[in-house]
């Protein structure tokens, strides 16, 4: 008996962690965007901070050609739409992941925001954690999905491998699904 309760308490730790490392992400998230606008001031001084941050970002060495071109290109000429949009978007996308809904679109939509960050020329240990933990929930996405919105709709069967979908919509016992295939 005893062996059989700490079996069950493995079974669910490393899921729970991962689930904890979830909404720690979705966390940060929305803390990210919501400091955008309210310390930052990036709604109450539109395009002040941002158009600092792109200048400073051209001025640095270490952020790439291709990344600089973007900048003055699009991300300047665009400038108060980015204004906007980002905190909105962290924001949002802070929410979705601590609840679980669409978890793994929202992943790969903060990879996106993140790598673009470190492309500006901005690594630190927040941002090392904060990637390391992208491609940590991306890894291990079948255990982000416990105590989730995604679960609960069942929408996590549209963003995992064939062979666990193929585990989970087989509701049929073995015996019968080998009598169905010999007929």
């Amino acid at each position: 008996m005893a062996i059989q309760s700490k079996v069950n308490k493995k079974r669910w730790l490393f899921p729970s962690l991962i689930v904890l490392m979830r909404v720690l992400f979705g966390i940060g998230w929305l803390l990210a965007g919501v400091t955008k606008i309210s310390e930052k001031l990036w709604f109450k001084e539109p395009g002040v901070f941002l158009n600092e941050y792109l200048i400073s970002a051209l001025e640095k060495p270490n952020v790439p050609l291709f990344y600089k071109i973007f900048i003055e290109n699009v991300a300047l000429e665009y400038m108060m739409t980015l204004n906007y949009v980002i905190p909105i978007v962290q924001i949002i996308l802070g929410v979705l992941i601590i609840m679980g809904l669409l978890t793994i679109p929202s992943i790969l939509i903060c990879l996106f925001m993140h790598i673009n960050f470190i492309l500006s020329g901005n690594m630190n240990l927040m941002s090392l954690v904060l990637y390391t933990s992208t491609f940590t929930l991306i890894i291990f996405r079948t255990e982000i999905y416990h105590l989730s919105l995604d679960k609960y709709f069942n929408l996590d069967i549209l963003f995992t491998t064939n062979e666990n979908k193929r585990e989970k919509n087989n509701s049929m016992p073995p015996e019968k699904e080998r009598l169905l295939r010999n007929t």
